[in-house]
């Protein structure tokens, strides 16, 4: 990050926030299209009809080429994420979208929890205290024994763990190339895998459905060049405090748009998963600027 990236903090808040409205709009363009079309189809066709984003950056993809290793990496993180993406379409048209927003902020814990697993990081006292809190926040929205936990609820938490050890791989692949082609064979590898989990399920879509489904598809581009912007233009103490913003508008959303009922305890294990990120999150950049105190230049 560059040393401006710390003097642009109100342009960091603000693609941050916008990162967070066009994620709005992609739970707005699930919940639109609704059960009829099964999840992976749903699913396929947003990624399909996502591709036309990649033809101005083909060119500079091929001269780029592809080594072995980011080859095997990109496979294996398509891999988890047309499972992950599918759950996703699954639990988004079944649970109320601030739940799925609030059990999507797990990703980062899950993120956490894999770097201790598969990358052999140390643990220490206070991020796993930090991860208790979190799983607490999770029973306080499931509340199990106390209400009926679906198989959208289920299929949420199959989402974030997916998705956590997907960004895993991201972390390492865009050590070994440009963020394009990350991005283009995490596009091209979830719309091949969703296939064979498509054509047995085909429903023929209406125009209505697949217009919804490309408009969801420019939302979630758009969202992740905003957050990319974002991440540019400030760090990430500036910037995760304004994405949790993203579960009060999920809230707002689902109240006017869906007539979904406002769940104080959901926003209370929203909050406090939040909260667990939010420490995480400020934690290692407190201890990332204490190892660059240490190097020498």
């Amino acid at each position: 990050m560059s040393e401006n990236a710390a003097d642009r903090p109100i342009v960091g808040a603000l693609w941050m926030g916008l990162s967070g409205l066009c994620f709005i709009g992609v739970y707005v363009g699930v919940k639109l299209v609704g059960t009829r079309l099964p999840a992976a189809e749903s699913a396929f066709l947003r990624y399909v009809l996502g591709l036309v984003f990649l033809l101005p950056v083909l060119r500079a993809l091929w001269r780029e080429g592809l080594t072995w290793q980011v080859t095997k990496l990109g496979a294996g993180r398509a891999f988890l994420h047309t499972f992950a993406v599918t759950l996703w379409f699954y639990a988004m048209a079944r649970i109320p979208v601030a739940e799925v927003s609030a059990m999507g902020y797990l990703t980062p814990i899950f993120v956490t929890l894999g770097a201790v697993v598969i990358l052999g990081e140390r643990l220490a006292l206070r991020r796993g205290l930090a991860i208790v809190v979190a799983i607490l926040g999770v029973l306080i929205i499931l509340r199990p024994g106390f209400r009926e936990i679906t198989s959208g609820h289920i299929a949420m938490l199959g989402t974030t763990l997916c998705f956590g050890v997907s960004y895993l791989i991201a972390k390492r692949l865009t050590d070994l190339a440009s963020a394009d082609m990350v991005v283009a064979l995490l596009s091209i590898g979830v719309t091949i895998g969703l296939i064979p989990l498509t054509i047995p399920v085909w429903i023929t879509p209406t125009s209505f459905e697949v217009a919804m489904l490309f408009a969801v598809a420019i939302c979630a581009v758009a969202g992740h060049y905003s957050m990319t912007f974002a991440f540019r233009s400030a760090p990430l103490t500036v910037t995760q405090p304004v994405g949790f913003l993203q579960l009060i508008w999920s809230v707002a959303t689902g109240y006017f748009l869906f007539g979904e009922h406002i769940d104080a305890l959901v926003i209370l294990g929203g909050t406090i998963i939040i909260g667990s990120v939010l420490y995480l999150t400020l934690r290692e950049a407190q201890l990332k600027r204490k190892r660059e105190r240490k190097t020498p230049l």
